[in-house]
């Protein structure tokens, strides 16, 4: 059986054990802890995450492999594009008020699909799209015209429009939504038992680099 380290209980130490776990995978070394019958079995009485990590449905963005952790390390939440919803904001708060994780990663991603969508859907040419789809992408769209710059009811040329710049837009503009519509992570921020790191992962690479932190890591 793989043994477990002493869980981080500070969202700096919890970070480390994160960057660590990233290390490995990106050198093509993971350990692949906590990932036997043994951890499996530990875990049917509850959980105790290190993390919560709200990051984009994009199939490359594969949490556990990114972070090399385990079975119960890491609490995610996924949809497409790393929109805020209420059943985001209520999955994280469950995370932070009942599970304790004094972490929240924010991870997006480049070549994001969710962002290429939005970015279309302002140019002259767009077609109509699905209206969940619509839904989805409407919250990346301030970023898109953030980044466009001009007039914000004209057409955009999606050719002068950097998609790695929007999704990093996108990124800090998710976490502040995160705050501004959760007082209980805010508070714990506040208190100092919770941090937020927002994040993008390199496809190519596989490297996760740190773009936001709110709070001390």
């Amino acid at each position: 059986m793989t043994e477990s380290p002493a869980r981080p209980t500070s969202p700096a130490e919890t970070w480390r054990e994160l960057r660590r776990g990233n290390e490995r995978f990106v050198s093509g070394e993971p350990q692949h802890p906590r990932q036997d019958v043994e951890r499996r079995s530990s875990l049917t009485e509850g959980q105790r995450p290190l993390v919560a990590i709200f990051g984009c449905s994009d199939s490359r963005l594969a949490a556990e492999i990114i972070f090399d952790v385990g079975l119960g390390d890491a609490f995610v939440v996924r949809n497409a594009g790393q929109v805020i919803s209420s059943s985001v904001v209520g999955s994280l708060e469950y995370a932070v008020g009942v599970l304790n994780v004094p972490l929240i990663v924010v991870l997006g991603h480049d070549a994001c699909g969710a962002v290429k969508a939005a970015i279309t859907s302002q140019t002259a040419d767009a077609e109509p799209l699905p209206a969940h789809i619509a839904g989805l992408i409407a919250s990346i769209i301030p970023s898109v015209r953030r980044v466009a710059g001009g007039d914000p009811e004209a057409p955009i040329d999606d050719a002068k429009v950097d998609a790695g710049y929007v999704g990093r837009e996108h990124l800090r503009a998710t976490v502040s939504r995160l705050l501004e519509e959760s007082e209980m992570i805010s508070d714990a921020i506040a208190a100092g038992t919770l941090a937020i790191v927002g994040a993008n992962y390199r496809l190519s690479q596989g490297l996760v680099d740190t773009d936001v932190v709110v709070g001390h890591i």
